[in-house]
């Protein structure tokens, strides 16, 4: 799971494709026990001051792009994939377009990946 700028934010995601070996290689080289220790602690996350310095690394190879954008292309992934709505929102961290969405625990992380997998 990714660090959070609130609780509202907060959602299992599975990590798939190069993204999760990147991860296994940060895992092995880590010195504590986040990832980016820069911008998380016991006391909470800093996601807007890590934000920034993506959106500053990314200028120089992108300079009309956000990291922000990133998130808009997630979306277009999924639907061009054909996932269900309700997947997709889960996913992304969207609101929930119906009081039914909003019951039950949503997709298993197992469903989730097998999704997932498909748009690597």
């Amino acid at each position: 799971m990714a660090a959070i700028k609130n609780t509202g934010s907060k959602r299992l995601i599975p990590i798939v494709g190069a993204a999760y070996e990147t991860v296994k290689i940060m895992h092995r080289q880590r010195t504590n026990p986040f990832l980016f220790n820069s911008y998380k602690d016991v006391n909470g996350c800093n996601g807007n001051s890590c934000s920034a310095v993506l959106n500053k690394w990314l200028k120089q190879y992108l300079p009309d792009a956000v990291i922000h954008s990133f998130r808009h292309g997630f979306g277009d992934r999924l639907r061009n994939a054909r996932f269900e709505s309700e997947m997709i929102d889960q996913l992304g961290g969207w609101s929930n377009q119906s009081v039914g969405q909003g019951y039950g625990k949503g997709y298993s992380l197992s469903i989730l990946k097998k999704y997932l997998i498909r748009i690597l």
